[in-house]
This record gives C-alpha cells, structure tokens and sequence, in this order.
C-alpha cells in the first residue's frame, strides 16, 4: 500500500484519511492493477472515495463520487456517498416490520420512513480491514443484537477485489445467531465523464437496464406492492437510451421520485445467478460501466438530492451529476411478502456478489 499523492495516480494521502473514531482507527487503502489504474477506498463505512479509470484517449480520471480526507467523509452532507449500506438497504415503511410474530420498529430518518439502516447504519461505522495483497481489500463489522432496533448479532464480511480487467468485485457475506432481516449494498454514485467543478450533469449518459419490471412508488418512495412493466413508460430501459430524454417526462412516478429513484426487478433465469444488470455509457469520455449481480434488485437512482456539495480536490456534485445503481433485494420486502425474502436465519449463510466493469466503448 503507498503512503503519499506523488505515488498514486488519485493524489488522495493516506495520512489524511488516518484518525480514530470511537476507539477505531480510519484508513485509506489503495488497490492497483496491472493496467496501474487505482481504486481507493476506507474503512469508515466502507466510503470507495476514488475510481481512477482511463477515457477513450488514455486520460484517467476519478469516476466516483467521494472526499479527500476523513473529516470531510465523515461529516458529508451526503452521508451514503459511495459508501457501504446496512443492515437494510432502501426503505421500510413506517420504521416497521413484522418477523416471526413480533413486530420491530427502526429508526425513522426519511419521512415517514426508515432509510439504508437507521441513523447510524453500516455506512458511519469503522469496519475492521485485512489489506489481503494490492488487489484485495477485506472489511469486517460486527453488528450487534438490537443495533438500530434489528434483532440478531450479524456478522458481516465485505470484500473489495480490483482485478486486472477493470472489475471492481463486491462480495458480501453475513450470518446471524437469530432470526432477522438483511439487505446489503453499496451506495456508489458514479460520475463516468469524470469529477469535476462542477461534475457534469448525467443527462447524456447512456443507460440500459436488463428489467422487464419495476416497482412503483408512493409519494413517500415506498413500493406500492405493485409489479409493473416498463413498456410504454419513462422507466423502459431495456434499449440504450440517455438519462435526459426521460428524466423530467410528465409522469406520475417521475414525480414521486423526483425523477428516476426506482427498483428494477432483473431479468434472470433462477434466483441467485450472476447475471447483466445494467450498462452506462458516458458518450464524451468514451467511457463505460458493466453492473452485473447475483441480486433480484437493482435500484436506479439519478442524484436527484444532490445540492452541489463539496467534494475530492475542489470538485463539486450538483444535482443529477451522478447515477446510482444500487444491487439489492426490494425496497420494504418485509411488508410485501411476494417480494424475494431478506430473511436470514441462524446456520445459514447471506452471500451477494455485484461487479462493476469499467471499459471503453469501441
């Protein structure tokens, strides 16, 4: 791992990164491939604050929203920018669910609801890290019974490995000694022209989406229960096609989310496979981003509450500068039984697997 701006591409200091926050020692670790090109990433929730990726004509730059040094990360305005989500990723109603009889209430920090796992989720947390060798970085947390009202000890592993192709691999692991809930993701918020003052907007960004389906969403941004195509509406992403020719269209659901901030049910074959979740194409730069996962879920979020804030070496993030696509299971699945199950009992293992490839279009 290397220690100072000069010998990394991404310029961000490992000293900058370093402090203690309740007990625990913060971190920046830096992963290399054999191209030289650079994912950064520290242990305070898990935050990957830098992707350093060449463009069509060579030029690297940090495709990933985040900051320079650890007081910034923690005291964000943003407080999941890129960073790791827990225990629940996405919405439960009303801070409220049902498990085996017993009703649990979590904190309520969205509305009326209850968003990414409370007021103090996974993504303010310190996670314990292995630094494996210059491709692999290990993280550990273990949450304890009744951590932000979710019953169960939980102990989560997160590996990030940064393989010579460009493949940024996040593998999530997890089990509990009693019965609970999970839904685990990382909050990337990807600027593929690159950051910048200010990072251009994404309406020209190319997407396309393997989904048949999505989840409409009430005015508080929680599934409706419905299962609705995307044919014939804004959310039809199965042909590429850029952000801005749909993102304000005059729609209901354009409207309750403030534009695109939606669940996609993937297309797969059987529950579990690694399979093409998504495509970006930034037309510009030349730049591209593959998403495939092992999840049934895939949440599009278009930086639709983002205010400008500051970020890495005198960047800023204005509003839809950056898209999301968050691997999961539903939004509010324990309120929706038909949804896929986030169940997780004692002796059985949670395991997810999401890769996000980064190329160039040819």
């Amino acid at each position: 791992m290397t220690n100072t701006a000069t010998e990394n591409i991404c310029g961000l200091k490992r000293e900058d990164f370093q402090t203690t926050v309740n007990g625990k020692k913060t971190d920046l670790f830096v992963l290399k491939n054999a191209q030289g090109n650079e994912v950064a990433i520290t242990n305070y929730g898990g935050a990957i604050v830098a992707i350093m990726v060449p463009d069509k004509n060579g030029n690297r730059a940090n495709v990933i929203m985040g900051h320079d040094n650890i007081n910034d990360v923690i005291n964000s305005p943003e407080p999941y920018l890129s960073r790791l989500i827990g225990r629940y990723g996405n919405r439960i109603a009303k801070g409220e669910f049902t498990l085996h009889g017993k009703v649990y209430d979590v904190p309520i920090n969205d509305g009326p609801n209850s968003l990414h796992g409370g007021k103090n989720g996974f993504n303010v947390k310190v996670w314990d890290p292995e630094l494996m060798n210059d491709h692999t970085l290990v993280l550990h947390y273990v949450s304890a019974y009744g951590e932000e009202g979710y019953t169960g000890e939980l102990k989560t592993t997160v590996v990030y490995t940064w393989d010579d192709d460009n493949s940024l691999h996040i593998d999530y692991l997890a089990c509990t000694n009693k019965k609970t809930i999970i839904n685990l993701t990382n909050h990337g918020f990807f600027a593929l022209a690159g950051i910048a003052d200010p990072t251009p907007s994404i309406d020209n960004v190319i997407c396309q989406i393997n989904a048949n389906y999505y989840l409409p969403i009430d005015k508080t941004s929680i599934p409706t229960g419905e299962i609705r195509l995307v044919e014939g509406t804004p959310f039809d992403f199965r042909k590429p096609k850029p952000f801005g020719q749909d993102i304000n269209a005059d729609n209901e659901q354009i409207k309750n989310g403030s534009a695109f901030d939606h669940n996609y049910v993937l297309n797969k074959h059987e529950e579990g496979e690694m399979s093409f979740a998504a495509r970006l194409i930034e037309p510009v730069s030349g730049r591209t981003m593959e998403v495939y996962t092992t999840e049934p879920g895939l949440q599009l979020y278009t930086g639709n509450f983002l205010t400008g804030i500051k970020g890495t070496h005198g960047a800023t993030y204005p509003r839809r500068s950056a898209v999301c696509l968050e691997c999961q299971h539903f939004p509010d699945t324990p309120n929706h039984p038909y949804f896929p199950s986030v169940i997780l009992d004692p002796g059985e293992q949670y395991k997810q697997h999401t890769i996000y490839h980064f190329g160039i279009e040819e």
